[in-house]
């Protein structure tokens, strides 16, 4: 988020607990059975954990996941496993504490670990850890961030910076992209090894040979997997946005406010699935400019 002028939205502006359930529940047979909670940051919105339970209790849900900066997990890993959630993604951009307070501006890298392995002690597993490789920031930190999964049964995936919003040139200039990440960690550890993949995960997996976890590399940017993509996203405020990077969206929260049926509701959401974008528009200059990142969730 901007260090300075952020302006948050009324309560009001938002989906409620009732208003969020209700979507996923119209949702789930169009095909939605994976939900992740994203932000922002998840773990401050209040009710996080009824909400989790009401989504599990949803008939065809099979998964509940959450991306998060895990400030806060340590506390309610635990409580969120108990009621259905089954595994998360941690941001965590460098193992080094002076510049993950630098990157983070609030973030204290010992509580985020203390919540990565209280989320592995609850069960939230696989462990996945997400690093955004911003060039000039912590393209050092790649070896180490890697090194994790030959200690460690988690799944390290790197990301390549990906522009946005009013900050999207300072984005473009700072792309690290995932061939030079992973080359950087084939000169310290050798040639990885290919695993599988299922076309529709974004990151690419790989291993370190003899290591007990896997890395990831998604390459949004400079090799984009669009063809497999199969996410749309449930903004805060109540929009269906059919691409991360690109402004298609579908305003869900004033019709459900004006008193929309549920099957009024779920033709426009499989309309909107219809005419999901068949890819981003980087390589023709496009660029999402109605929201930043953190008014998106990943």
């Amino acid at each position: 988020m901007p260090e300075k002028g952020v302006v948050f939205h009324p309560h009001a502006h938002h989906l409620n607990d009732d208003e969020l359930t209700r979507v996923i529940r119209l949702m789930a047979p169009l095909g939605f059975d994976r939900i992740r909670l994203t932000g922002g940051e998840p773990t401050v919105r209040p009710n996080l954990v009824p909400i989790v339970e009401a989504i599990a209790a949803i008939p065809g849900i099979k998964e509940i996941a959450m991306t998060t900066n895990a400030l806060r997990l340590e506390k309610i890993a635990e409580p969120l496993a108990r009621a259905g959630m089954k595994r998360v993604n941690i941001s965590i951009d460098t193992l080094d504490a002076e510049r993950f307070a630098r990157i983070t501006r609030v973030g204290k890298l010992d509580a985020v670990w203390r919540g990565i392995l209280a989320a592995e002690r609850a069960g939230l597993t696989p462990i996945k850890l997400n690093a955004v490789i911003v060039r000039g920031y912590n393209e050092q930190d790649i070896v180490d961030l890697a090194r994790l999964t030959m200690q460690h049964a988690w799944d390290m995936r790197f990301i390549e910076m990906m522009p946005l919003g009013s900050i999207a040139d300072f984005q473009i200039d700072s792309v690290v992209t995932a061939h030079e990440i992973q080359t950087r960690v084939e000169e310290t550890f050798g040639a990885l090894i290919p695993l599988e993949w299922n076309g529709h995960d974004p990151a690419r997996p790989y291993q370190i040979r003899g290591g007990l976890g896997t890395l990831g590399f998604i390459s949004s940017v400079s090799a984009p997997f669009c063809a497999g993509c199969d996410r749309v996203r449930l903004t805060s405020d109540g929009r269906l946005r059919l691409c991360l990077l690109r402004d298609d969206e579908v305003d869900l929260l004033t019709p459900l406010r004006a008193g929309a049926s549920d099957a009024e509701l779920t033709a426009l959401i499989a309309r909107g699935v219809h005419n999901k974008p068949w890819g981003h528009g980087l390589a023709e200059h496009v660029i999402a400019e109605s929201r930043i990142m953190s008014q998106i969730g990943g």
